[in-house]
């Protein structure tokens, strides 16, 4: 009993906002994951694309998302105001998930996936500021791991729901999109009603949106996080590649969505305890534990042939999300002063994510030329040069929550 009252505590003394902002995420990731949990195989088999391809539209996807992101995390600084620039984000996807079923090429595919990115460039590095400026310092890494544990119980809902209807439609895809379209719009409507600013900073006033000079004043410690988190994205390439794979694997295409409800079944059961264990313990000890977790999985999902094997690499990658991503939201919090955390969520994204597209593809080249063994391998190798870099590069203040 006295060890299940502080977790109780510590979830109810997270701010409502916080909770609200979570469950637009979920909404959102719903709509979003039945859409991505079949969209790699009907790219390739539907229309034609190549792996490289694959990894390419993921890869520019994902860039634009973290390039917009620098941006709108800056303007919020500046308005002092992070509330309308997440509703703008949330309303563009919720409004480009009817492109999908409508869609009858793939320049459609792409153009929809461009501007639904560009809603998540928009609306991510103001909702991250917006989760810092509510959550009590002393409560940080638990209200990020809430908020990604919520998104991420989105993220197996949405495949999961894919697989009922494609069951239940006899391999319907385009009506899986169209039932999409409907919790998009749910989690934009939550966040314009359901979430409100704190009070804005002083100082926020009258600044320009971007100013070069105060990107500058931004602590080496936040440089530090940024660049292990760069390393670290070559070895995270795009999740479609674990939906690939379990086509290469022989797997139905009824089931092919089922990986991405493994892997974030595991997500979701980790990211919220082990933000509760940020706010307590060593960051380095968690962050290498998402990394050997990393390791893992891309050895059982490069090396294995049965789909045994393709769970148990599906619920390591789960495990290694839950263990980085949101402590990795919470050292970006901690390390940037509070008038910059926009610019900062917004320059750590671009970063990464221009890294994600490269790291994709990589992961697309090495998948047409090689095969899968070599994709995965090679993620597995940038783990373990990040894990190196953990332990003899970065100083342990810069994730020592209680030495910053």
């Amino acid at each position: 009993m006295d060890q299940k009252t502080p977790h109780r505590s510590t979830h109810r003394r997270i701010p409502a906002g916080i909770w609200a902002l979570g469950f637009v995420s979920l909404l959102m990731d719903v709509s979003s994951e039945m859409i991505h949990a079949l969209l790699p195989i009907w790219l390739v088999t539907g229309l034609g694309a190549s792996t490289l391809a694959v990894g390419l539209i993921e890869g520019i996807a994902e860039a634009t998302a973290s390039i917009t992101k620098v941006f709108s995390g800056a303007i919020s600084d500046r308005l002092g105001k992070r509330k309308l620039l997440a509703a703008i984000g949330y309303g563009m996807a919720a409004f480009t998930k009817p492109v999908f079923p409508l869609a009858g090429s793939l320049g459609w595919i792409v153009a929809a996936r461009f501007v639904d990115r560009i809603g998540k460039g928009i609306r991510g590095a103001p909702r991250d500021a917006l989760v810092a400026d509510l959550s009590p310092p002393e409560l940080r890494g638990a209200s990020f791991g809430l908020r990604q544990t919520l998104d991420t119980i989105g993220a197996f809902l949405g495949p999961f729901l894919a697989i009922t209807l494609m069951a239940a439609s006899g391999g319907d895809i385009r009506l899986v999109f169209w039932v999409a379209v409907i919790p998009g719009f749910l989690s934009f409507a939550l966040i314009v009603f359901a979430v409100r600013d704190p009070e804005p900073l002083k100082d926020a006033e009258g600044r320009p949106p971007l100013r070069f000079a105060e990107m500058a004043t931004l602590p080496s410690t936040f440089w530090w996080v940024t660049g292990l988190a760069t390393v670290f994205t070559l070895a995270r390439f795009s999740d479609a590649f674990l939906i690939l794979r379990a086509q290469s694997i022989g797997l139905s295409l009824l089931l092919v969505p089922l990986i991405m409800v493994v892997m974030n079944v595991a997500y979701a059961l980790s990211a919220y305890p082990v933000g509760v264990l940020a706010d307590r313990f060593d960051r380095r000890i968690i962050l290498a534990t998402g990394l050997v977790l990393l390791v893992g999985a891309d050895l059982v999902l490069g090396l294995t042939g049965s789909a045994v094997g393709l769970w148990i690499g599906a619920v390591l990658w789960g495990l290694h999300m839950g263990f980085t991503q949101g402590l990795f939201a919470t050292l970006i919090a901690d390390t940037a002063p509070p008038a910059l955390r926009g610019t900062a969520f917004g320059l750590f994204n671009l970063v990464t994510g221009v890294t994600l597209f490269v790291a994709s593809l990589i992961a697309g080249a090495l998948w047409q030329a090689i095969g899968p063994t070599a994709t995965f391998l090679a993620g597995a190798g940038f783990a373990v040069v990040t894990l190196g870099g953990l332990w003899s590069v970065v100083p342990r203040a810069t994730i020592d929550g209680s030495r910053l």
